[in-house]
């Protein structure tokens, strides 16, 4: 992956889907081989797909990116910010894992809900 690639929340990749012509030129503007997700993100979206038919185009989609998965420093990342942050700001699972991903591959965080992360120390968000 590139230094200045960047990791996609799963909100990004849903307006993508929904084919928002503003977040598709972002995506287009950032270049979407320097695009990351995290499989927290994959599964949330094939979660969300409504029939198998939206299954499968949100599967082709996925496919274009690179996909992080869970490994031991992300997921004892997630477990301190949960530990930090559930209580305080009501950090949810899959935020916590995401926002662990980015903290820990040293990757800016493409979101659209950045109040969901911006009080996370370490986390750097794309502007």
């Amino acid at each position: 992956m590139e230094t200045d690639s960047i990791l996609t929340d799963t909100n990004i990749i849903i307006e993508v889907l929904k084919n928002n012509k503003e977040i598709i030129a972002k995506i287009k503007a950032i270049g979407i081989e320097k695009i990351a997700v995290s499989c927290i993100t994959v599964m949330e979206l094939y979660y969300g797909a409504l029939n198998k038919i939206e299954l499968k185009k949100i599967k082709e989609y996925v496919e274009a990116f690179e996909i992080i998965y869970v490994n031991r420093e992300i997921s004892q990342g997630a477990i301190a910010l949960i530990e930090k942050y559930a209580k305080s700001h009501n950090l949810n699972l899959p935020d916590a894992f995401i926002a662990a991903t980015s903290i820990e591959r040293n990757l800016k965080l493409l979101t659209l809900n950045r109040k969901d992360f911006r009080y996370i120390d370490g986390l750097k968000l794309w502007i």
